[in-house]
């Protein structure tokens, strides 16, 4: 994983987080959102790295088949799980047919694991196609982008570039990390583990808190 690209409506606007529904929903909350996983090592530190502040984790279906026991010590620890694809792949490469199939195995898989349906999508590399939201809105999940990054998937991110390229958090935001290294540079989720304690005591330093969306 290179890089991004972010439709115009995830930047830091009021009227975008507001089309996502994040702003009605988070209130004075900060979303924290883990994207890639589960992982063996990476979602483990992670969960421990947070203590009792909630995340959301969108899940890839193929890394569920694997390891379906993180999820449900996802679930028990109390924070939201939420559909990312079962193969990570831009759907600007996929026809209507294989988002579909896409979309309905992650799903599956994902609700098998937690015990519960998926609510909420994210869709790899924050890329949206006309399927992906008619499959979303018939399935009722909300699509959830964000409007900070840590870029915590490149090779050369530290926990302190990542601290910085998130920035200053205000009520409404929603971050975007990863928990995971099968898409991005190898061991990147260390860094991003290292950065989580820092996010979250920014968090309270702020007055913030972290909320599910």
């Amino acid at each position: 994983m290179l890089g991004y690209w972010l439709p115009a409506t995830s930047l830091i606007s009021a009227r975008a987080r507001a089309h996502y529904g994040v702003e009605a929903t988070l209130g004075t909350g900060v979303a924290l959102t883990f994207d890639d996983g589960p992982h063996p090592k990476g979602t483990p530190a992670v969960l421990e790295a947070l203590g009792d502040n909630v995340a959301t984790f969108f899940l890839v279906g193929e890394q569920v088949e694997r390891r379906p026991e993180l999820v449900s010590r996802i679930v028990a620890a109390g924070h939201e799980i939420g559909v990312h694809c079962h193969r990570h792949r831009s759907l600007l490469r996929l026809g209507r047919r294989a988002v579909h199939d896409d979309l309905e195995r992650a799903a599956a898989l994902i609700a098998d694991a937690a015990g519960r349906e998926p609510t909420l999508y994210r869709p790899p590399y924050g890329i949206l196609n006309a399927t992906a939201l008619e499959e979303a809105g018939a399935r009722g999940w909300r699509t959830l982008l964000w409007s900070r990054w840590g870029k915590d998937w490149r090779r050369r991110a530290t926990a302190d570039s990542i601290v910085r390229c998130i920035g200053p958090l205000r009520a409404g935001d929603v971050v975007l990390l990863h928990d995971a290294d099968y898409y991005s540079a190898a061991n990147s989720w260390q860094r991003t583990v290292a950065a989580v304690p820092r996010l979250v005591e920014s968090l309270h330093d702020s007055g913030l808190e972290a909320r599910l969306p």
